[in-house]
């Protein structure tokens, strides 16, 4: 796993040995980043379920101001921790352990990235019930095709959805 372009570019990321993860595949964050490309400079990113930190670390290499990581797997906390070390990139990251449902209303971010487990599928409509309390200006949900999100969420719309390949990503907004 790399990190895809902007000041990181090339840049290897460590991945987590087995399969209590599932990483955003390469193509799939490079079109996540292209749709976002107007929005990531000085944003604050949220990468929820955040796995090996990954889709965060891009947002950071594209121009986000800072970066929060909510991950509850210990595995998956040290690779954030040792990727963000590796780019010395920890002043403008913070790593949150703990459940997603917990940890997610203590932090505001412009930009919410989310991406459960796909066998948890009651995971996203409670994350994003969640997130309808409080809106960000945009939650991304990264999910598989096979799954039907709502249209909406309290104040959040679904804007835009992309698939591609077993995956897609629902864009939603106030």
């Amino acid at each position: 796993m790399r990190v895809i372009a902007g000041e990181f570019r090339s840049r290897r990321l460590r991945s987590i040995p087995g399969d209590a993860t599932r990483p955003t595949p390469d193509r799939l964050r490079e079109t996540l980043f292209a749709i976002l490309a107007a929005r990531i400079a000085g944003a604050v990113f949220l990468d929820a379920y955040a796995g090996t930190g990954a889709v965060g670390i891009e947002a950071l290499s594209r121009g986000a101001a800072h970066a929060f990581f909510l991950e509850r797997h210990r595995p998956a906390l040290a690779t954030i921790r040792a990727n963000l070390a590796s780019l010395a990139l920890e002043p403008r990251a913070t790593v949150v352990p703990g459940p997603v449902l917990r940890t997610l209303p203590l932090h505001r971010a412009g930009i919410v990235f989310l991406d459960p487990p796909y066998a948890l599928e009651r995971e996203y409509a409670a994350v994003l019930d969640l997130l309808s309390e409080n809106s960000p200006p945009l939650a991304v949900v990264q999910h598989s095709v096979r799954l039907e999100l709502g249209d909406a969420y309290g104040a959040l719309h679904r804007s835009r959805l992309v698939r591609q390949g077993d995956n897609a990503l629902s864009f939603y907004e106030l």
